[in-house]
């Protein structure tokens, strides 16, 4: 596996696209980056790095739909005719099929529900225009789901499907040199936690669920994990701990906010969590200040009042080790023994 790295201006940062490339295979694309002139050029330049190009490209295969990762896959395709591979529930982001986030914003009615003032709804919308470009061509795709395999000649890629950040979000596990490594898309990342609520409305208890997947590669035990943003991961499993420890401290907090506001809905809690926000974190933070009040709502924490996104403290004192927990017959939480990074 080579590992080739993009700049990325619009979102989190440093893209990871990743090479394989045996003889007794086909050669194939983990992501692609952005559909921006700088990734292209520096996806082309890795590639001849390699002694490759576009067209000699076989098969792509997609952690999930964010531009950032599959931006370049139409062209790409056009270019080479590789066949695309996406999980079948980011298969219409990708696509096209009218689905993107801004058609989510407005099939969902996002902004009512999460209490996004009017001006800041105007931003962001403009700010999703102004990108579209990003987005690229759509490629057509082919789908997987959890577990199917994929022959690269010499290395066999296993797809461990991940949500949270997305519906579709699909990690791919292979050995090599007698480890176990996870291309984690960014289900796992090294610096930042990835957002949870905002990134991808569609999934229905992005946090729960989202935990589910960290207790997931911790189960795995990985011995390395190749993130979609910036550097290889050493623990996988202690850094998904980390991010578990992460949304639990962000829960204490969301609640010590119910405590002082009179109702608040999911704007006003995100304004308490990060401030000001402006661009595409206009619909990160409230969505992620969303999944964990939608988290503690179906816990019975708080009620949502009928027909408005406001949200009242019912139980003062929940018990947050029960609501962290993983597994059975008392597995540790993934929290325990972490430390937090944000």
């Amino acid at each position: 596996m080579k590992r080739i790295q993009l700049g990325n201006t619009v979102f989190e940062g440093q893209n990871d696209a990743y090479l394989f490339d045996r003889e007794s295979g086909p050669t194939a694309l983990v992501d692609t980056g952005v559909a921006t002139d700088e990734a292209r050029e520096q996806l082309r330049d890795g590639l001849a790095e390699y002694g490759r190009e576009f067209a000699d490209l076989d098969l792509i295969l997609l952690t999930h739909w964010h531009h950032d990762h599959a931006g370049l896959a139409g062209e790409i395709q056009d270019e080479s005719g590789a066949t695309v591979y996406v999980h079948e529930d980011d298969a219409p982001m990708v696509t096209g099929d009218g689905a993107n986030h801004r058609a989510e914003i407005e099939e969902r009615d996002l902004f009512e529900r999460w209490g996004v003032p009017d001006e800041k709804a105007t931003e962001l919308l403009e700010f999703l225009g102004l990108h579209d470009e990003i987005q690229g061509d759509s490629p057509t795709v082919e789908t997987f789901t959890d577990g199917e395999t994929f022959d690269l000649g010499g290395v066999e890629l296993r797809a461990v499907h991940l949500p949270g950040h997305a519906a579709g979000l699909t990690g791919f596990e292979f050995a090599e040199d007698g480890e176990t490594h996870l291309l984690s898309g960014d289900a796992l990342l090294p610096k930042y936690t990835p957002n949870v609520g905002g990134a991808d409305p569609r999934v229905e208890d992005p946090l729960g669920t989202y935990l589910d997947s960290l207790a997931r590669i911790v189960e795995a035990d990985y011995d390395r994990a190749w993130p979609g943003h910036r550097d290889s991961i050493k623990d996988p499993a202690g850094r998904a701990r980390e991010i578990a420890v992460h949304h639990r401290e962000r829960t204490e907090r969301v609640l010590s906010v119910l405590r002082e506001r009179d109702a608040p809905d999911a704007w006003t809690v995100s304004a308490d969590l990060f401030g000001e926000l402006s661009n595409i974190h206009i619909m990160h933070g409230p969505g992620e200040a969303w999944a964990h009040l939608d988290h503690l709502e179906r816990e019975g924490v708080v009620e949502r009042s009928d027909g408005e996104g406001r949200y009242e403290l019912v139980e003062s004192d929940p018990d947050l080790d029960a609501m962290f927990e993983y597994g059975d017959e008392g597995d540790e939480s993934p929290v325990t023994g972490a430390t937090t990074e944000d």
